[in-house]
């Protein structure tokens, strides 16, 4: 028997697992990124602008589909070139100043390369689609090497992804014909979370103005940390040696 066909068969899909378990390995690290700012954000602020996160994996049949799509070469060099969606993330935030401010703080990351940043907030499409889009490239350190993976990172408020997440099933039912009247419930659509985006984020400045106004000592819970659920109390010792330096220096 011939085992050639079958040798080569079992390097391909050696390669190809190998190429995919990059972009995989590069959603874990991006994923362990956001869950270190999550907990720091718990711990030091009033909320957390994250409500939830979602990755996902491009299978090797959609990645072949876009490749036939772009009429691109069939190849795993072609694949990293070409196609930048491969490992994908959506960070769902609460408010549009929350994108901005997860976006800064990735930007800010030394290991964090930012390839491409569009804006569809400022400027929506022209469906009523809105979001913020980065294209990150981030290193993944396997056995014998390194490689500069790219994510594709969507962060969008909950308004915002309740309605894209509608304009894809519309469109998945409609096979991408929609009809011209539905079309434009969309815009208005868009529209209305849009506004409902600026007033959420209106009322909730001003609870926070408020909330600051009304700011009190509280006595006992200043005395103690909690990192990981874990409960420390601060010993008397390091109170008194804070208390006794001018101006809490």
């Amino acid at each position: 028997m011939n085992t050639l066909p079958v040798e080569q068969f079992r390097k391909f899909k050696n390669d190809i697992t190998r190429f995919l378990m990059a972009y995989k390995f590069a959603l874990d690290a991006f994923e362990t990124k956001i869950d270190i700012l999550t907990e720091e954000f718990q711990l030091f602020h009033d909320y957390n602008p994250i409500e939830h996160t979602k990755s996902r994996l491009k299978s090797p049949e959609s990645i072949l589909k876009k490749l036939y799509k772009k009429g691109l070469d069939i190849s795993l060099p072609s694949i990293k070139a070409n196609i930048t969606d491969i490992a994908g993330i959506r960070i769902t935030c609460s408010f549009i100043a929350d994108i901005y401010r997860i976006s800064d703080m990735l930007q800010n990351q030394s290991d964090l390369k930012i390839i491409e940043i569009e804006d569809y907030i400022s400027h929506p499409k022209q469906n009523g689609y809105r979001s913020l889009h980065m294209l990150i490239e981030i290193p993944i350190y396997m056995s014998d090497r390194q490689e500069n993976v790219c994510v594709e990172v969507q962060i969008r408020t909950i308004a915002m992804d309740f309605w894209a997440s509608l304009e894809h099933k519309i469109y998945y039912k409609y096979n991408r014909t929609v009809p011209p009247t539905l079309l434009q419930e969309l815009k208005e659509a868009s529209d209305s979370a849009a506004a409902l985006d600026r007033k959420m984020e209106r009322l909730h400045n001003e609870i926070s103005e408020v909330k600051d106004a009304q700011a009190e000592d509280w006595g006992e819970d200043l005395k103690q940390i909690s990192i990981s659920n874990q409960q420390f109390q601060l010993p008397e010792a390091l109170l008194r040696l804070l208390s006794d330096r001018p101006n809490g220096v």
